[in-house]
């Protein structure tokens, strides 16, 4: 097919052929950015978070008119207040195991701080490549088990290891395990364990004994998402917090047995309906934004090709409309029913192709300006050959 007779009747129509090239050159920017945007809200969702997710829950609760943790005596209270509920809830039948917990991945509150390889250089206010933000979860011996962690390197924590700190106390544990990011971040190459950490500008050093696959941070937590630091402590504290893995298949019921349980073996104490979360939600109201982002894109999307589809469509029928006598002339001199329906699809292709490359050139500058003012990460140009592909064949 000779594309001269195309390209002429194309110049007859200047205003539509422009108008519909430049929808389709903003619809291909768009489309390519909020595929890009999509998929990266998706890759969030999906990540691994390091725990066994599955029939895990986690408790808060607060005791009424307990004792300060502030001082010796009343830290001891706390602690022994703290035991009587984890072996109250380490009972429970359909409970497969407990520990104390400050936080757990991706719920929004949670400890941060940072942590450096040589002494006094733990504080992220002096630049340092050797120092790395964190997330700090304090936990007692059976953390591993529960929260379902992989250990890669050296060993967990033992009984003996495990120390209960007053609220406010300065005094660090022994032992660390951090994660396989962290480890990376200050040895690397190398193994961590066995080689101490400075927290928070210390300048005395905590051990690392064990290195974990990985384990998340909060949901805010993004630069340092998997720099995660678990220690050894039971915080004195009349706010508790108790992850707890339920047996296979059980975790309903043990959500539902904790609160009945631990008002018999303290009635002064507080539980709300958000007391008791699993996991699968805590999950899910992270990522709640996330989710929200994708549906709003995919939206957008839709609309923007279902615009520039009825574009294409009505610029097509006005011009099949005013041609029925070149299309009469046509049939008469020989020509064929998919002579003349590919004659019009290829006049639509040389448009989508004009729309596209132009498109291509603004889907990299619509990056460029999200990728300055909101932050976003560069494009890479597998996007851009999708939204291609789909304006081409709307076309």
């Amino acid at each position: 097919m000779s594309l001269h007779p195309i390209f002429a009747a194309l110049r007859k129509h200047k205003s539509g052929v422009i108008l519909i090239t430049l929808q389709i050159a903003f619809t291909l920017a768009i489309v390519c950015n909020a595929l890009f945007i999509i998929g990266k809200r998706i890759d969030n969702v999906g990540r691994p978070t390091g725990l066994e997710e599955s029939d895990l829950f986690l408790v808060s609760q607060q005791w009424v008119g307990a004792p300060s943790g502030d001082e010796p005596k009343g830290a001891k209270i706390l602690e022994n207040m703290q035991l009587e509920d984890l072996a109250t809830l380490r009972n429970l039948p359909d409970v497969a195991g407990v520990t104390p917990i400050n936080s757990l991945p991706l719920y929004p509150s949670a400890w941060s701080g940072s942590v450096g390889g040589r002494p006094g250089n733990g504080s992220i206010e002096v630049p340092d490549a050797s120092i790395a933000r964190v997330t700090y979860y304090f936990v007692d011996d059976k953390a591993l088990d529960v929260l379902g962690a992989k250990l890669v390197d050296g060993q967990f924590f033992h009984a003996q290891d495990v120390m209960s700190l007053q609220a406010r106390a300065q005094s660090r544990p022994s032992a660390a395990v951090i994660t396989r990011s962290l480890q990376e971040k200050l040895f690397p190459g190398q193994s961590a364990v066995g080689k101490p950490i400075y927290i928070d500008g210390a300048t005395l050093p905590v051990l690392v004994t064990g290195v974990v696959d990985r384990l998340q941070g909060p949901g805010w937590a993004t630069d340092f998402a998997w720099n995660s630091v678990i220690l050894p402590v039971r915080r004195a504290s009349s706010f508790t917090r108790y992850a707890v893995r339920a047996k296979p298949g059980r975790i309903e019921a043990a959500m539902k047995a904790v609160p009945s349980a631990l008002y018999a073996t303290n009635p002064m104490r507080v539980l709300t309906d958000e007391s008791i979360k699993s996991f699968a939600d805590i999950r899910a109201s992270a990522y709640e934004e996330d989710i929200g982002m994708a549906i709003v894109m995919s939206v957008v999307c839709v609309i923007m090709l279902a615009v520039t589809t009825a574009g294409i469509v009505g610029l097509t029928s006005f011009w099949v409309g005013q041609r029925y006598r070149q299309i009469g002339v046509r049939r008469a001199l020989g020509a064929r029913k998919i002579d003349i329906l590919r004659y019009f699809q290829v006049e639509n292709l040389a448009i989508s192709i004009g729309g596209a490359c132009l498109g291509i050139v603004l889907a990299f500058a619509l990056n460029i300006l999200l990728m300055h003012y909101f932050d976003l990460d560069r494009m890479p140009l597998s996007w851009v050959v999708v939204g291609v592909a789909i304006v081409l064949l709307l076309g």
